[in-house]
């Protein structure tokens, strides 16, 4: 996906106006126009400013071969990050508890599923 097409679908999602977006990104409704139809490429600054204010990752933004764009969510990541700064052992640990979250999450929606 187009980084364009990124900025229409997170602010759509958003229910922001291009007007409202350019607003919280230093720029014009038009220039939100443009970027959402391909015809400019924010500079690296105000793409910066785009993912900030969505709450997304810079590589979520920009990326379009869907590699990088994996994680989008900011919080997220840097949650990864901390994990990964810890020693093995506490690492082992964390990922041990989400693997029982995830297990449990999985269950319940099989089941809710099978129920509905």
């Amino acid at each position: 996906m187009a980084i364009g097409d990124k900025i229409l679908a997170l602010r759509k999602q958003q229910g922001w106006s291009q007007q409202q977006l350019a607003k919280k990104v230093g720029t014009s409704g038009p220039i939100i126009g443009r970027y959402e139809r391909g015809e400019m490429v924010p500079s690296v600054e105000v793409a910066k400013k785009l993912a900030d204010t969505f709450v997304v990752t810079l590589d979520y933004l920009v990326d379009d071969t869907g590699k990088a764009a994996e994680i989008k969510d900011k919080a997220m990541l840097q949650r990864i990050v901390e994990i990964e700064a810890l020693e093995q052992e506490d690492k082992k640990t964390i990922v041990q508890v989400i693997d029982s979250l995830l297990r449990d999450a999985k269950a319940k929606k099989a089941y809710a599923t099978q129920q509905g």
